[in-house]
């Protein structure tokens, strides 16, 4: 695990700019999930989240999250034979959109609605009617964000052609997959901005001193270093059970949230600058704490398994 960490971890501050193409062909990630009979890694969730989190400690628009995660494991969970067959090598080559939650309609084969703020890609995997299906959308309609690390847009299906690839029994199941990762970037966003708020006390001097020195520092820094130090204890844990992604993406999202906006703070205003990577983080922090759910939002999905027969 630590030689996929530290060749990841390599290869982000030598190409940070890398194509998806160039990146998962290159250190063999689309594939990483994928089973070893269409040409995968036969990996598991602790490599997958070891990616994710080198990934959000680089803040990389790499589509890993919809593309390695969220569309090997919808196929390879309700995708039938010939459709894992036919798509699972090609995800190697290609970025992926996977729709859990949109309103669509399936009906004779035909797609009709529209997917908001779904991470894009080129391939489309929907889950509509019942059915895991793939479709080319009548119009796509990407948004400018704040945050250009995580690209969104808006699909739009107008009695579109669907070619149906399977169930959907284990759609929320895909999407605790999802979350868990998701959780892993954001737990690894944390560590980096923890990273740069200590560099940056020790450097930065005030009144002769280091700021580090400052017991007002010190707390904020103490308490970050908790927050990473628990979110890494959800996301290696997320996998385990849905319950334990919806901790993870609960805890996971408000500690990046937390450590970003402390590492502006630490680092005295300089975040507001747009480039900066103290600004950027807390933008891909925000973000991220509106896919799949927000924090709040997992804590009320988790409500229902707490307090469950009471």
């Amino acid at each position: 695990m630590d030689l996929l960490r530290d060749t990841v971890r390599s290869y982000l501050s030598r190409r940070p700019s890398a194509s998806w193409a160039d990146f998962a062909g290159e250190l063999g990630v689309a594939g990483l999930a994928v089973p070893e009979e269409y040409g995968g890694a036969g990996a598991g969730p602790a490599e997958i989240a070891t990616v994710a989190w080198e990934l959000g400690r680089a803040l990389s628009p790499q589509p890993f999250l919809q593309t390695a995660v969220l569309a090997v494991e919808a196929l390879k969970l309700d995708g039938d034979r010939a459709a894992r067959a036919r798509l699972l090598p090609a995800l190697a080559e290609a970025s992926a959109t996977v729709v859990l939650d949109a309103a669509l309609s399936l009906e004779d084969g035909l797609l009709t609605g529209e997917a908001p703020y779904v991470l894009d890609g080129d391939l489309v995997l929907a889950y509509a009617g019942g059915y895991l299906v793939e479709a080319r959308p009548a119009a796509r309609e990407p948004y400018v964000t704040m945050d250009l690390t995580r690209p969104l847009t808006r699909l739009v299906f107008d009695r579109t052609p669907a070619t149906v690839l399977g169930g959907d029994t284990h759609r929320e199941a895909v999407r605790a997959l999802g979350v868990a990762a998701l959780a892993a970037e954001q737990a690894g966003g944390a560590e980096r901005c923890l990273e740069a708020s200590v560099e940056y006390a020790r450097q930065r001097r005030q009144f002769g001193r280091p700021i580090g020195s400052f017991q007002a520092i010190k707390h904020k820094l103490a308490d970050v270093a908790l927050l990473v130090e628990s979110a890494r204890s959800a996301a290696l844990a997320a996998h385990e059970s849905a319950v334990n992604a919806a901790v993870a993406g609960a805890y996971c999202g408000s500690a990046y949230l937390r450590a970003a906006g402390e590492n502006i703070q630490v680092h005295g205003g300089i975040g507001i600058t747009w480039e900066h990577d103290a600004h950027r983080h807390l933008k891909r922090a925000t973000s991220d704490a509106q896919l799949f759910r927000t924090p709040r939002g997992h804590r009320e999905h988790l409500e229902a398994h707490v307090f469950a027969g009471r």
